[in-house]
């Protein structure tokens, strides 16, 4: 239960261990927080919940999910303003609960990275192909032949420079956000309020046996109605995940304490716009009960004789799965670099390269890890596993902020969550029904991937951590 001290994290800062580079400024964490918050989904999302769930009131879905996502940005932005330091949760665990809870909750999110760059991978591969095709210029590629290459690519880009990667997205965001100005302009000369119909649609009773959580323990549900407008949201928060990836770039953000809770924040925000935005166009257009399930908005706009638009939403949707992957990249390096920094993880993985000033060598091996995932492991159907792995951390952060209150009064910050302990608590309780939404499946594998993770802790990390070392190496053996 040893914690890290908090002047030692914040040491990271002042160089006293290797740390990164600052590189960031508040505008590049917003277009961070867009790169991997907005990809394919934004043209899929809503179309498929408003055809099987929750109808037009699909709206107020997305407005839920946003609302969920925003709290636990809020205790994000809190603990990211005490703790500027690499590692995001897992380093404000370390701080705030303990070494052991921290290990689980970086494990958590290297699930979530490593599983989300592979699943994203296979479904950029899947949408570069029939980009290729629909332009009459189709490669007669296997699926993981595009999906290497990706990863490979995006791999050595944030392994030899993280500014270059960082211009790289900047432009690939902005073309991307071009897009789906354009996806909104057009779908709204096409919007007919008839097709709103009554707005909650009627309730349909479950014709099959439950399969969530909380299906098991309620029973049969159902879908539309109310109950599907609040069972769409654990779906659509999805889509809202990543925002909490911006934190992990504090250690390399000028004026972190500042910048890195505006920047998540705000980035989250323009993300929920744009995505109710789309929303709204897409059940605008066709009636849910006409909307295609597998390409919603592509088949919307088919029907309306805009047959031009589906180029422009498959562009669309290559440009932000590859600004998802990147981002996705750089966020699980830095979590991995710090875990190994403080010793949980081979120290090799915690190096800065000399040549490249990047933390390129654990960069290599999460991109060799996804490749390998991508191609061996069936990734599309594990997708709820990266939902489950962020929301464990949702829940460490959230309750984090009622501690660094009790036990860090005093500590420095210049965010704080307004009605503490208040919405702390609420974000909580919001982050379990996101995650008894989740299928029984999910939580056995989950549960499977940390008792896994312990086993490794208690073989290697507990005795190999650098606060395990003797009081003279200067980090005490049971610091508190």
């Amino acid at each position: 239960m040893r914690r890290l001290p908090l002047s030692e994290a914040l040491g990271l800062r002042t160089g006293a261990r290797h740390s990164l580079h600052r590189l960031y400024r508040p505008a590049d964490l917003v277009v961070l927080g867009l790169g991997v918050m907005i990809g394919a989904g934004i043209f899929s999302v809503a179309g498929r919940q408003a055809a099987t769930t929750a109808g037009p009131g699909v709206i107020l879905s997305f407005m839920i999910a946003g609302i969920a996502s925003l709290l636990a940005a809020l205790c994000y932005a809190e603990l990211a303003s005490a703790i500027p330091a690499s590692g995001s949760a897992y380093t404000f665990t370390y701080v705030l609960f303990g070494e052991v809870w921290a290990w689980v909750v970086g494990w958590a999110l290297l699930l979530e990275m490593q599983l989300a760059a592979a699943v994203v991978a296979r479904v950029w591969a899947l949408y570069a192909a029939q980009t290729l095709a629909d332009l009459g210029l189709s490669l007669s590629l296997p699926p993981g032949v595009l999906t290497a290459f990706i990863l490979g690519v995006l791999t050595l880009t944030a392994a030899v420079s993280a500014r270059i990667g960082l211009r790289a997205l900047w432009v690939i965001v902005v073309a991307k956000l071009l897009a789906i100005g354009a996806v909104i302009v057009v779908g709204a000369l096409h919007f007919d309020a008839a097709n709103l119909g009554g707005f909650i649609a009627p309730h349909q009773p479950a014709s099959d046996p439950p399969d969530t959580l909380l299906g098991l323990v309620v029973g049969p549900t159902g879908t539309f109605g109310w109950f599907g407008v609040f069972a769409a949201a654990p779906a659509i928060a999805f889509a809202y995940i990543g925002f909490d990836i911006v934190a992990t770039a504090s250690e390399e953000t000028l004026d972190a304490p500042r910048a890195v809770p505006k920047g998540m924040i705000r980035s989250l925000v323009i993300a929920t716009v744009l995505y109710i935005a789309v929303a709204i166009v897409m059940v605008g257009m066709v009636p849910y009960t006409r909307i295609s399930e597998s390409a919603p908005l592509a088949a919307a706009f088919a029907a309306v004789g805009e047959n031009a638009m589906v180029h422009v939403i498959n562009i669309g949707a290559v440009l932000g799965l590859t600004t998802v992957i990147l981002v996705l990249i750089a966020g699980q390096t830095r979590i991995m670099f710090a875990m190994a920094r403080d010793g949980l993880l081979p120290r090799g993985l915690g190096t800065l390269s000399r040549r490249y000033h990047s933390p390129s060598r654990v960069t290599l091996v999460i991109g060799v890890t996804a490749i390998l995932l991508a191609e061996l492991a069936p990734v599309l159907m594990l997708e709820q596993l990266v939902v489950i792995g962020t929301l464990f951390a949702f829940l460490a952060v959230s309750a984090g902020v009622v501690v660094l209150r009790r036990r860090m009064p005093g500590a420095p910050r210049e965010f704080s969550v307004p009605l503490s302990p208040l919405l702390p608590a609420v974000s909580v309780l919001a982050t379990l029904w996101l995650m008894v939404n989740l299928s029984v499946q999910t939580w056995l594998s989950f549960a499977a991937w940390m008792a896994l993770g312990v086993l490794v802790y208690l073989a290697y990390g507990r005795r190999r951590s650098l606060l395990a070392a003797p009081v003279a190496s200067g980090r005490g053996r049971h610091r508190r």
